[in-house]
């Protein structure tokens, strides 16, 4: 989708503020926020969404769009242009693709969660992977707040044992997750990516729509992106490492939590989720429960979150308050509004 956070984003940034009393205020907010600050509507019940029975459907005619960051495999998503324009033509039993295009806004609270967007940080954590050179082999791997799902999908086309994708809405999943995954496992996408390395290594590209930012693979041409038509997926190897979940995280934690072995993860996913207070709490007892020993928690956020009043600050306090997590920071902006890439691990490792 091609909306922005409607938040009126004051002259003065928060390093202006005092920064003592900055940090006192986020103290008093992050201790109270388990108490004080409750999600305004109903907890959303979590479910697994199983295969398709024809998932061709879903990826007829299909337009896409491409990020190449360096030496990552390309990752294919659904172009959120088209996926706008086409919102009533699509099953949304939720009723946040119109809600979304008449509110002009990626964030209704306890609605819908933003998970139609590809949102900055995604990329900022993408980049670092490059970097860090991580291929993921023989891991398992939990793309929390996964929207577009292109952290989970790089993790599965590099290695991953098992990949699960969790969204806050059904919606999100069946309409953009799955296809996107689906995406990514064609055969033809595997040939084509040797291709793009070669002529668009190192071509991605920060692209303005709104206000907001995003990285797409840089066009060789003029031409409109073609569209893709679907081939039988049901027995593709990568599409069988993965699950997919909808739901608020209390409940989807309680879901997982009743198999038998309940899934851990060394690697969990999340990116731009700790925009709300109210979240923290559940979101920190789902990293705590799910994450296996020795595993990491990769989170990229931005430093604050305008209109809601989260951000990195507050999180970490918050953390620090709790004791189970240490905390390091991988990758820091300095540019605008600070975007961040930290790591969270287990203060002493154990199953928990």
């Amino acid at each position: 989708m091609s909306f922005c956070f409607n938040f009126d984003v004051p002259a003065e940034t928060t390093n202006s503020a005092d920064g003592n009393e900055l940090r006192n205020r986020e103290k008093q907010s992050a201790a109270k926020s388990e108490d004080d600050t409750k999600p305004a509507e109903p907890v959303k019940e979590a479910k697994e969404h199983l295969p398709l029975s024809d998932p061709q459907l879903l990826l007829m005619d299909a337009v896409t769009e491409t990020v190449a960051i360096g030496t990552l495999p390309p990752l294919h998503f659904l172009n959120e242009t088209v996926f706008e324009k086409t919102a009533s033509e699509r099953e949304d039993g939720e009723r946040i693709l119109s809600r979304t295009a008449e509110q002009r806004s990626d964030l209704i609270s306890g609605v819908y969660e933003g998970g139609l967007k590809v949102w900055e940080c995604t990329y900022d954590l993408l980049e670092l992977i490059e970097k860090d050179g991580e291929t993921f082999g023989g891991k398992a791997v939990l793309d929390l707040g996964c929207g577009a799902g292109l952290l989970g999908i790089l993790a599965l086309k590099r290695g991953a044992k098992q990949v699960h994708f969790q969204d806050y809405n059904s919606t999100v999943v069946e309409q953009l997750t799955v296809p996107n995954v689906m995406l990514n496992c064609q055969e033809d996408d595997e040939v084509d990516s040797e291709d793009d390395k070669e002529e668009g290594r190192g071509k991605g590209k920060i692209q303005e729509e709104d206000g907001c930012k995003k990285k797409v693979k840089e066009k060789q041409d003029e031409n409109p992106p073609p569209k893709k038509r679907a081939v039988d997926l049901s027995q593709q190897p990568l599409l069988a490492k993965c699950r997919f979940f909808s739901g608020d995280w209390s409940t989807f934690l309680a879901l997982v939590k009743k198999e038998d072995p309940q899934p851990k993860y060394d690697i969990i996913f999340t990116s731009e989720t700790i925009y709300n207070t109210a979240y923290y709490p559940t979101l920190h007892e789902t990293l705590h429960k799910l994450l296996a020993p020795g595993g990491l928690v990769y989170l990229a956020t931005k430093s604050h979150y305008f209109g809601v009043g989260g951000g990195l600050h507050l999180f970490e306090t918050f953390v620090e308050q709790r004791g189970i997590f240490s905390l390091d920071h991988l990758w820091d902006g300095e540019e605008g509004l600070q975007r961040h890439v930290v790591v969270l691990r287990f203060k002493v490792a154990k199953d928990t």
